[in-house]
């Protein structure tokens, strides 16, 4: 492209790697003010926008390119033209590579510059440019494809590669993860909260936090990630990723049989939607009691001279008809049904059955189903556009053929299970062991919401008939 007269120009420097000698940031800075010298164009450093260690396959996550094309859409217009070393700096996905260009032409009247790749003007200069982009592309494809391949070949070696889970520490070359004792703590604390105090997931975070803890990346702990802590296999000696595993030879201080146990609780804890867990109530009974007109729950008010539960709808004005009941009446209404139940050895409730094993694992390896299916179409785009052989497509295409059959036997092994609904007895002698809880004064509250929520969906306060109807269930 001719340049005729002076234009203030942009310079985008981006490394995808610390080991692109030829293409570092300094390199690039140097080249493109050599490049402005010589073709008339000012070049001011507070638009020399520079990523280190980024992938150029999605804009999102390339802050500089997103502030860079920001302030060429501004009012201010600092700059004409934007300068790229080579056009694979400015993006690797060739959709984005178009957008982005159309929009600076079309909105900011700003043209994109290769340095080291110069066009003549006409269609035949965009025409090579869009082979530049699809080969940029391509060869981003390519080259994630090997990476993966190596991957999993060292993972087919018993090979350490993802990132280590919270309490160890990767040594490198493949070899075994070593635990960082500092860190491990918080996965033992974790471990004795929920598998001898069995504290849910969201207290466990709380008291977390509260003692100071973090997660390795500095945050406050949350339900998710302690639940991650506690579903994942690697504890006990499993390695897995992307669909492979292996017994690893890592240190362990947790046995199968402790996390089989742990995981059988966890998938039997059934919740019913939009019940809160009671380590966010303020009482043992708050949310699971409900309204019989509008099913909203009764809130807790502690009052001093009599704490009470009161419809929330209704205290809110949202319909008419009081449904309130002291704490008291509410509490010795709970113990005698269930008492009741119990003198009559008879009971009406629902059977859910458990999940047979980690949900969200299951998830990941349909989400890695998709990203296989769009890898089998990139290969055969290959091979119909003439860059791959018949015998590349032919190994590719069954190399991925084979990963997906793993992943969809994987899946199918997760989501089967043979479960036979229990009898009357044994959900009589569950209620037994719950009403022990409720009805000892000794127990802490949160023990006893958790007891009870564990074989009761909700309780509906039949005010009319002066009732509490309850809809029991076994999971």
């Amino acid at each position: 492209m001719s340049l005729t007269t002076p234009k203030e120009a942009a310079l985008y420097v981006r490394v995808s790697t610390d080991k692109q000698d030829e293409l570092s940031p300094d390199a690039q800075v140097r080249l493109g003010r050599e490049y402005c010298q010589k073709n008339g164009l000012h070049l001011y450093n507070e638009y020399i926008y520079q990523e280190h260690g980024i992938s150029g396959r999605k804009a999102d996550k390339r802050p500089q390119f997103l502030k860079m094309i920001a302030d060429a859409k501004s009012q201010e217009h600092p700059f004409d033209v934007i300068l790229v070393w080579k056009y694979s700096r400015f993006a690797r996905n060739q959709e984005e590579s178009i957008v982005y260009k159309s929009l600076l032409r079309r909105q900011c009247g700003v043209d994109v510059i290769s340095i080291s790749e110069p066009l003549i003007d006409g269609p035949f200069g965009s025409l090579i440019e869009r082979i530049i982009e699809w080969m940029d592309e391509y060869y981003s494809i390519r080259l994630s494809g090997e990476v993966v391949r190596g991957m999993t070949e060292k993972a087919l070696r018993n090979g350490y590669q993802m990132t280590p889970p919270l309490g160890y520490e990767a040594v490198g070359k493949g070899r075994p993860f070593i635990i960082n004792e500092d860190d491990f703590k918080i996965v033992a604390a974790i471990f004795d909260m929920y598998d001898d105090q069995r504290m849910e997931p969201t207290t466990i975070a709380r008291h977390l936090n509260e003692v100071g803890y973090r997660t390795r990346r500095g945050n406050l702990f949350e339900k998710r990630a302690v639940t991650l802590v506690l579903r994942n296999p690697f504890y006990y000696g499993l390695v897995r990723w992307n669909g492979h595993e292996f017994m690893g030879t890592h240190e362990t201080r947790l046995t199968k049989e402790q996390y089989e146990t742990r995981i059988k609780h966890m998938d039997s804890v059934f919740r019913p939607i939009r019940q809160r867990a009671v380590s966010t109530c303020r009482h043992w009974l708050s949310g699971i009691v409900k309204c019989p007109i509008c099913g909203a729950s009764l809130s807790y008010n502690p009052s001093k001279n009599c704490p009470f539960f009161q419809c929330y709808n209704y205290s809110k004005g949202r319909h008419p008809g009081s449904v309130c009941i002291s704490e008291k009446k509410l509490v010795n209404g709970v113990l005698r049904s269930v008492q009741s139940v119990l003198d009559a050895q008879e009971v009406t409730y629902r059977y859910i059955p458990p999940v047979s094993k980690d949900r969200d694992e299951a998830s990941l390896y349909e989400n890695e189903l998709a990203r296989l299916d769009a890898r089998m179409a990139r290969v055969r785009q290959a091979y119909e556009n003439g860059i791959d052989t018949i015998e590349e497509y032919r190994e590719n295409k069954t190399r991925l053929l084979d990963e997906h059959a793993k992943l969809q036997a994987r899946i199918e092994e997760l989501k089967t299970g043979d479960f036979t609904k229990p009898s009357t007895a044994q959900m009589l002698k569950k209620i037994h062991n719950v009403y022990e809880i409720l009805s000892d004064p000794d127990v802490p509250y949160e023990a006893k919401g958790q007891a009870l929520r564990s074989i009761v969906e909700k309780i509906v306060y039949d005010k009319a008939n002066k009732k509490l109807l309850f809809y029991y269930y076994h999971s």
